[in-house]
């Protein structure tokens, strides 16, 4: 039988294999994992990049730059999906979320970094050729060299509306949140263009890593001798860390003295320590501790005057967080988990009482930028009864003189002075404490009695703060 002559080859480039990346392949991954899981970024990074130091894949920049591209992809996922849609000949929903995970760091890589053009395109290339296939590459390729035709003040001139025709979807696309979050934290601001943009720039920031030295346990001093590290703004035992700092190459950290912890959520807890009561300071309760930054911090206070804390939080594997966080705590102290609107303690049983309470979760969307795309405004009515409850039952929780601290990570007035006003229609026996003199070196609280703190004015969450002393 005759051999078969063989086809000629048709002219053209060679097939060449795909190169893997290891940084934007791990970028990539952690997106998916978001969209896929809804997981969090801050939960889903660290156990990737540990791995991948582990199998000698990563340095520290290698690192440094996988963070970036994907939490800089998820601050801007509103902005780059304008983009995104205008560069394409199909809705954004028809494009598969794998090729839009790709698009996404594509064009943040064009828009966002000062990575040059052609090594933007290219890596995003490759990355594609390896996650999802030569074809698919093909589209990538196309769509980004048409984003690279222009920068980023370019492109928003282009995909988002004049401010003076629409200034909330203005803001919404130029600033990368949902317009009704841009609603929301317009009306908490009460007004003016100044003070919305700068809040919605500062979501956008790479927060600062803040760290706590836990009264008793570590100093301010202790930790200010780490590298990198500077004293914090506000707090007397805030220390941050600069660019680069890492919290688990701080011993005290390790041993569990000295805890990450944004200076908001600390002064929500010396705001409470520091308020004036009438009669004995003998026992503090945390309402809702998990995961134990307050609970350890307001521990340790306690621990310095002699006074019991008891915390206590729904969730048992939440509650085991908390245990580990007061471990060591030089004070008498006990961690249960119990449903805090089904006390298991008599009424009237606390002297301080702090019930931080579950809630959208609008004041940190600069370490948790994902939440701003999760969230929805109907989530507020499912948060709105626990949030009242809890607060019902801590008023129920402190003794006649004593104080309760109302605390919330968010500053949607749905979530601070609603639930505030509410509660206490229906509590005569209560007063108002100002809690602005509680934090004396802090300015622009608020016109009081609560509190209201921004990350762009005070570098911290916004974290929100009513202090409510019982009367009768």
């Amino acid at each position: 039988m005759s051999e078969q002559p063989r086809r000629p080859r048709k002219p053209g480039k060679p097939y060449r294999r795909p190169q893997k990346d290891p940084v934007r392949i791990l970028a990539f991954e952690a997106l998916r994992a978001v969209d896929e899981r809804d997981a969090y970024a801050n939960l889903v990074l660290p156990p990737l990049l540990r791995k991948a130091r582990e199998a000698g894949d990563f340095d520290a920049r290698d690192a440094a730059l996988a963070t970036e591209l994907v939490y800089g992809t998820l601050r801007r996922q509103g902005t780059y999906d304008a983009i995104i849609a205008d560069c394409v000949d199909r809705p954004l929903r028809e494009v598969d979320p794998p090729v839009l995970d790709v698009l996404s760091l594509g064009v943040h890589q064009l828009l966002g970094t000062r990575i040059p053009s052609h090594a933007a395109v290219s890596a995003s290339v490759e990355l594609a050729r390896v996650v999802l296939g030569d074809g698919r590459a093909k589209f990538v390729n196309a769509v980004l060299r048409k984003v690279a035709r222009d920068d980023l003040d370019g492109w928003l001139e282009r995909v988002a509306p004049p401010y003076d025709e629409d200034p909330e979807d203005h803001l919404a696309v130029v600033h990368s949140h949902p317009r009704w979050v841009v609603s929301a934290l317009w009306d908490s601001l009460g007004g003016g263009r100044t003070g919305i943009e700068e809040l919605l720039a500062a979501d956008n920031e790479r927060p600062e890593v803040t760290l706590v030295a836990r009264p008793g346990r570590a100093t301010r001093e202790e930790l200010l001798g780490e590298e990198a590290a500077v004293p914090g703004r506000w707090s007397p035992y805030a220390v941050r860390l600069s660019e680069g700092g890492e919290p688990g190459a701080v011993e005290a950290v390790r041993e569990g003295r000295a805890g990450v912890q944004d200076e908001g959520s600390q002064l929500v807890a010396l705001a409470l320590a520091n308020a004036p009561l009438d009669g004995p300071d003998r026992r503090w309760l945390d309402g809702c501790a998990g995961p134990g930054g307050k609970a350890a911090l307001l521990g340790a206070l306690a621990a310095e005057r002699g006074a019991f804390l008891l915390a206590s939080e729904k969730q048992p594997h939440r509650a085991g967080l908390v245990a580990r966080a007061l471990d060591g705590n030089p004070g008498p102290y006990q961690v249960i988990a119990a449903d805090g609107t089904r006390p298991a303690w008599r009424p009237g049983s606390f002297d301080r009482v702090l019930v931080d309470v579950p809630c959208t979760g609008l004041g940190a969307l600069r370490r948790r930028p994902e939440a701003r795309w999760r969230r929805r405004p109907e989530d507020l009515d499912g948060f709105a009864p626990l949030q009242r409850g809890l607060l019902r039952s801590a008023l129920e929780a402190v003794r006649v003189g004593g104080v309760v601290a109302y605390a919330t990570c968010s500053p949607h007035l749905a979530e601070t002075r609603a639930v505030v006003v509410d509660v206490l229609k229906q509590h005569p026996d209560t007063d108002l404490v100002d809690a602005r003199p509680l934090l004396p070196d802090v300015p622009a609280l608020g016109e009081g009695p609560d509190l209201q703190l921004w990350p762009h004015i005070h570098g911290t969450d916004a974290m929100y703060l009513a202090l409510i002393r019982r009367t009768a």
